[in-house]
């Protein structure tokens, strides 16, 4: 028997067992797509505040980043069910042309709400990139090899990390390039590279596929919408609604009919839902659901805050900024290396992400201890806690999850997870950054005030008295549109808005930390299941073949669930120096 060429897919039954060459060859698309979506995240991280300063809209970025959210977090449950239906290759290679068109359109962008309408264009396409990439990775590869390959996927954040950083300070820091203003570059750079990725991934990611025709659940997707909207959007607008204001309720009552809504589709559309409530009576599913859902808040809602940390209290340009955030991809990458191997060899994971979870505790608990005077380099040593956390908790859990559901869902499954990760960071991304702006002017007053009796302060406003009026005007009525006039202040006269930005970060932190803490105790009721050695995409051939076999006779073999065998406890293996194995 011939072996197949490293381009070639397996294209019938029982040829769904992928060398190792064969899944490099694919893992080389998947990685042009998720290099994309990751490369986006770390150069807005740098970027933002200069697009918000320069859009006058610094106390509305959040749009631009829940927007996003929004899109990437819906869209996501939708890519996983279609694709299950009629592929992975045809709405990875979609998911990658909506969001080239959405990075040319924020390019374009004049003001902060246009920003934040391309930016939920951008989201619909990103909301497959990672999640489908995930879900392939589980076609092919067995749970219990995962950890082969990860290095690989670790390496395209880890170079995505160090280069966004770098670029969008660059691209933020220029005033214009070719006549163009230097942070629509940003966005720009997104499209080379996603017309590149399609090309690698249109002619080198071909999987088997074995179509299954099914209803679409698209009353579901719909009151999914109705419902997250309205509460993601009082989320970021509450503040300036009132939290009891008329529209603040219309907000709440219209989110809780689209929820229930959403749920009494489900249950009408029973397996062919867009998430399977049957799913969630599986206890790994639902524990990873949950946790994921509170990662996602304390992740996105407390780290967006770092960079605005960095350079607003430190005075940080954007491209240090970035640079100085490299010790929290260090740590993910060294959790996630490290748990990864660890679960290779013993094929236990349940017990990575509690340690996770507590370290990411401990780091949001000296988080909330960190002010405008503490050194540079306690704060990066936290974040190296953060990473660690983070790294321990993401992968094992997809793993988790994939591992314990049928072949046939595992793009659902993925997608689950995924789509409650994102639902929390797209909740703590409103929230806490709507908390941030509430509480900032209260604070930055305060700290004036306090500043006021004392003799450094009084003595720096006597001898630039313009800056006193330049802050008067900035901080009188609250407004926070534009940040980059503090860089232009005198230490002595900028130190108390410093000291009143960190206070508002800490309150950030304080939440984000009660958030975790639930995750910790979530993670405790996660079930240990043995790691299956066969990839789903054979454990499906496998199951075709079967019931061709049995001629689809109930009770016959392939008629029942499609699983593994139960695996036989794990004995060691001798390694004879003939390579034989006993």
């Amino acid at each position: 028997m011939s072996n197949p060429s490293a381009a070639a897919p397996p294209d019938k039954a029982g040829s769904a067992d992928f060398t190792h060459r064969q899944i490099l060859t694919v893992l080389g698309g998947l990685m042009m797509g998720m290099f994309l979506a990751a490369l986006d995240q770390t150069i807005m991280a740098t970027a933002t505040r200069t697009i918000a300063d320069d859009l006058n809209g610094f106390n509305l970025q959040a749009w631009a980043t829940t927007a996003f959210l929004i899109t990437s977090t819906i869209s996501t449950p939708l890519y996983g069910k279609l694709s299950d239906i009629y592929g992975r290759r045809p709405y990875f290679l979609f998911a990658i042309g909506i969001f080239i068109t959405g990075s040319m359109l924020c390019g374009l962008s004049q003001n902060m709400y246009e920003l934040a309408a391309f930016r939920a264009i951008q989201g619909i396409g990103a909301g497959g990139l990672m999640s489908l990439a995930l879900a392939i990775i589980g076609d092919i590869v067995p749970p219990r090899e995962r950890a082969r390959y990860q290095g690989f996927f670790l390496a395209v954040f880890g170079t995505a990390s160090v280069l966004g950083p770098i670029l969008g300070g660059f691209f933020a820091g220029a005033d214009t390039i070719l006549w163009v203003d230097g942070w629509r570059w940003v966005f720009y750079l997104n499209v080379p590279i996603g017309i590149a990725a399609m090309a690698v991934v249109a002619k080198v990611l071909h999987l088997p596929h074995h179509r299954v025709d099914h209803r679409i659940d698209w009353p579901g997707a719909i009151a999914l919408i109705v419902g997250l909207v309205p509460l993601l959007t009082v989320a970021e607008q509450g503040r300036d609604w009132g939290w009891d204001s008329g529209w603040a309720i219309l907000c709440y009552v219209i989110g809780a009919v689209g929820l229930i809504a959403f749920i009494i589709a489900e249950r009408a559309y029973k397996d062919e839902a867009l998430l399977p409530l049957r799913l969630f009576n599986n206890r790994t599913v639902s524990v990873g659901a949950a946790s994921s859902a509170i990662l996602g808040m304390a992740m996105f809602g407390g780290l967006m805050t770092v960079p605005l940390y960095l350079q607003i209290v430190k005075g940080s340009s954007a491209t240090i900024a970035g640079l100085q955030m490299i010790p929290f991809v260090v740590g993910i990458m060294a959790g996630s290396i490290t748990a990864g191997q660890l679960i290779a060899r013993t094929g236990r994971y349940r017990i990575f992400p509690i340690i996770g979870s507590s370290l990411m505790v401990v780091a949001l608990f000296l988080f909330t201890r960190i002010d405008a005077d503490t050194a540079l380099w306690k704060t990066m040593l936290i974040m190296v806690v953060m990473g660690l956390g983070l790294g321990g908790n993401m992968q094992p859990m997809i793993t988790a999850v994939q591992n314990a559901v049928n072949p046939r869902e595992i793009g659902v499954a993925t997608s689950s997870v995924t789509f409650f990760r994102s639902m929390g960071g797209t909740l703590g991304t409103a929230v806490f950054l709507s908390v941030l702006f509430n509480v900032l002017p209260d604070k930055i007053k305060g700290a004036y005030t306090s500043a006021a009796s004392t003799t450094e302060y009084q003595q720096a406003l006597r001898s630039h008295p313009e800056q006193a009026k330049a802050l008067q005007a900035a901080t009188g009525n609250g407004d926070l549109s534009d940040t980059s006039w503090i860089n232009r202040l005198a230490d002595a006269i900028a130190h108390p808005f410093k000291v009143g930005f960190s206070e508002g970060i800490q309150v950030v932190f304080v939440i984000a930390l009660a958030v975790m803490i639930v995750g910790l105790i979530v993670v405790f009721f996660l079930p240990e299941i043995p790691l299956a050695h066969r990839s789903a995409q054979a454990q499906r051939e496998a199951d075709i073949l079967a019931a061709e076999n049995s001629d689809g006779v109930p009770g016959e073999v392939g008629a029942g669930p499609l699983r593994d065998e139960p695996e036989e406890p794990d004995t060691p293996v001798t390694v004879g120096k003939d390579g034989t194995s006993s």
